[in-house]
């Protein structure tokens, strides 16, 4: 087959031939399973922070922090991705996730150096989410500093 004069529809089911098949509800079930356990456990940590006498902000800031420490801590002992090839999507909980997506690329790259490779290779990922954050509050700020 002459894979240069292919139309789109003949190089997609050349694709697909290829391609390993996705098991689409397993995915799902299991996605939702291992978010929802890290959802869980975050909600656990809050009913044990504020168990424990602490008012329930500084508790709902306590457990944050709580979850951005063990998502880095797990990502660090590589066990985050054992944990991702199970859970699939489910591990993108925005807490555990964030923690994550700035860990994983700083380890990557920790062989470059401390300055060239595991700074600024830190926010390789969450950093547009990071920029776009504070670019947006800036701007709402601004709106609301306006009309107010």
């Amino acid at each position: 087959m002459n894979h240069m004069k292919m139309s789109n529809s003949e190089y997609r089911d050349y694709v697909n031939q290829g391609a390993p098949k996705s098991k689409k509800f397993v995915n799902v079930v299991m996605a939702f399973l291992v978010g929802g356990l890290i959802c869980c456990a975050g909600q656990g940590l809050l009913l044990l922070f504020e168990h424990l006498g602490i008012e329930e902000q500084d508790a709902a800031t306590w457990t944050a922090i709580t979850l951005v420490f063990a998502g880095a801590l797990l990502t660090g002992l590589g066990w985050y991705d054992n944990l991702a090839k199970i859970g699939r999507a489910g591990t993108l909980v925005p807490i555990t996730g964030f923690a994550n997506a700035v860990v994983a690329p700083a380890l990557e790259f920790k062989s470059e150096g401390l300055v060239l490779g595991m700074s600024s290779k830190m926010f390789a990922i969450a950093g547009p989410v990071i920029v776009f954050g504070v670019i947006a509050s800036v701007i709402y700020g601004l709106i609301l500093a306006i009309i107010i």
